[in-house]
Protein backbone atom coordinates (compact mmCIF):
# COMPACT_ATOMS: atom_id res chain seq x y z
CA UNK A 1 0.00 0.00 0.00
CA UNK A 2 1.10 3.59 -0.99
CA UNK A 3 0.44 6.36 0.37
CA UNK A 4 -0.49 9.52 -2.43
CA UNK A 5 -1.47 12.64 -0.11
CA UNK A 6 -2.00 13.71 3.27
CA UNK A 7 -3.95 16.55 4.06
CA UNK A 8 -4.54 18.69 7.58
CA UNK A 9 -6.42 21.91 8.23
CA UNK A 10 -6.77 23.65 11.39
CA UNK A 11 -10.11 25.83 11.60
CA UNK A 12 -10.44 28.75 14.49
CA UNK A 13 -14.66 27.55 15.72
CA UNK A 14 -15.37 31.09 15.47
CA UNK A 15 -14.66 32.14 12.71
CA UNK A 16 -17.47 29.45 11.41
CA UNK A 17 -19.74 30.69 13.54
CA UNK A 18 -19.54 34.50 12.09
CA UNK A 19 -19.94 32.77 8.53
CA UNK A 20 -22.65 30.35 9.62
CA UNK A 21 -24.72 33.64 10.03
CA UNK A 22 -25.17 33.67 6.30
CA UNK A 23 -26.64 31.52 4.63
CA UNK A 24 -25.20 31.59 1.51
CA UNK A 25 -21.83 30.38 3.28
CA UNK A 26 -24.11 27.29 4.47
CA UNK A 27 -25.45 26.56 1.11
CA UNK A 28 -21.91 27.35 -0.79
CA UNK A 29 -19.96 25.29 1.18
CA UNK A 30 -22.23 22.27 2.67
CA UNK A 31 -24.36 19.42 1.09
CA UNK A 32 -27.75 19.29 1.69
CA UNK A 33 -27.32 15.78 3.75
CA UNK A 34 -25.07 17.50 5.58
CA UNK A 35 -27.37 20.84 6.56
CA UNK A 36 -30.01 18.33 7.47
CA UNK A 37 -27.29 16.64 10.08
CA UNK A 38 -26.51 19.81 11.35
CA UNK A 39 -30.54 20.31 12.59
CA UNK A 40 -30.18 17.60 14.77
CA UNK A 41 -26.78 18.57 16.45
CA UNK A 42 -26.90 20.88 19.46
CA UNK A 43 -22.93 22.43 18.65
CA UNK A 44 -24.00 22.64 15.08
CA UNK A 45 -20.73 25.59 14.89
CA UNK A 46 -18.40 22.73 15.99
CA UNK A 47 -20.78 20.45 13.61
CA UNK A 48 -19.51 22.81 10.55
CA UNK A 49 -16.17 23.77 11.33
CA UNK A 50 -14.90 20.22 11.40
CA UNK A 51 -16.55 19.46 8.00
CA UNK A 52 -15.18 22.72 6.79
CA UNK A 53 -11.55 21.13 7.79
CA UNK A 54 -11.90 17.80 6.52
CA UNK A 55 -12.82 19.09 3.26
CA UNK A 56 -10.09 21.78 3.09
CA UNK A 57 -7.77 18.51 3.99
CA UNK A 58 -9.79 15.93 1.62
CA UNK A 59 -8.64 18.57 -1.26
CA UNK A 60 -4.98 18.83 -0.14
CA UNK A 61 -4.36 15.41 0.34
CA UNK A 62 -5.34 15.35 -3.76
CA UNK A 63 -2.60 18.37 -4.42
CA UNK A 64 -5.53 20.12 -6.54
CA UNK A 65 -6.99 22.42 -3.49
CA UNK A 66 -10.39 23.62 -4.60
CA UNK A 67 -9.11 24.70 -8.59
CA UNK A 68 -9.65 22.45 -11.31
CA UNK A 69 -13.58 21.67 -10.48
CA UNK A 70 -13.18 20.65 -7.58
CA UNK A 71 -16.19 22.63 -4.94
CA UNK A 72 -16.63 22.43 -1.11
CA UNK A 73 -20.35 20.96 -2.18
CA UNK A 74 -18.66 17.88 -4.27
CA UNK A 75 -17.30 16.59 -0.64
CA UNK A 76 -19.63 15.57 1.53
CA UNK A 77 -18.43 13.77 5.52
CA UNK A 78 -20.63 11.20 7.06
CA UNK A 79 -20.25 9.34 9.72
CA UNK A 80 -21.25 5.37 10.59
CA UNK A 81 -23.27 4.82 13.13
CA UNK A 82 -20.56 4.41 15.51
CA UNK A 83 -19.27 7.91 14.59
CA UNK A 84 -16.73 7.47 12.63
CA UNK A 85 -16.06 9.93 10.02
CA UNK A 86 -15.78 9.07 5.99
CA UNK A 87 -16.10 10.83 2.74
CA UNK A 88 -19.00 10.04 0.27
CA UNK A 89 -16.72 9.37 -3.34
CA UNK A 90 -19.15 10.80 -6.19
CA UNK A 91 -18.71 10.20 -9.73
CA UNK A 92 -17.26 13.26 -10.02
CA UNK A 93 -14.37 12.94 -7.07
CA UNK A 94 -13.55 9.48 -9.23
CA UNK A 95 -13.00 11.16 -11.98
CA UNK A 96 -10.36 13.97 -10.70
CA UNK A 97 -8.12 11.39 -8.18
CA UNK A 98 -8.05 9.21 -11.44
CA UNK A 99 -7.06 12.39 -13.37
CA UNK A 100 -4.83 13.47 -11.00
CA UNK A 101 -2.97 9.88 -9.87
CA UNK A 102 -4.09 7.79 -12.53
CA UNK A 103 -5.35 5.17 -10.48
CA UNK A 104 -8.85 3.85 -9.62
CA UNK A 105 -8.15 1.82 -6.50
CA UNK A 106 -7.59 3.54 -3.45
CA UNK A 107 -8.91 4.47 0.06
CA UNK A 108 -9.56 7.56 2.10
CA UNK A 109 -8.85 8.09 5.90
CA UNK A 110 -10.28 10.54 7.78
CA UNK A 111 -10.04 12.17 11.41
CA UNK A 112 -11.47 15.13 12.73
CA UNK A 113 -11.49 16.82 16.41
CA UNK A 114 -12.90 19.47 18.08
CA UNK A 115 -11.75 21.86 21.26
CA UNK A 116 -13.51 24.76 22.22
CA UNK A 117 -11.73 27.06 19.89
CA UNK A 118 -10.44 24.84 17.16
CA UNK A 119 -11.80 22.03 15.02
CA UNK A 120 -9.10 19.99 12.91
CA UNK A 121 -9.19 17.18 10.04
CA UNK A 122 -6.44 14.98 8.88
CA UNK A 123 -6.70 12.72 5.86
CA UNK A 124 -5.00 10.56 4.19
CA UNK A 125 -4.98 8.77 0.26
CA UNK A 126 -3.97 5.52 0.17
CA UNK A 127 -3.61 3.75 -2.99
CA UNK A 128 -4.65 -0.29 -3.04
CA UNK A 129 -3.78 -3.06 -5.05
Amino acid sequence: MQILGIGVDIVENSRIKKSLRNKLFISRIFTQSEIADAKKKRNKTNYYSKRFAAKEAFAKSINTGFVNRLNFKDITVVNNKAGKPSFVITNKLKMIIKKQFKISSYKFFLSISDEKKYSIAYVILQKTR
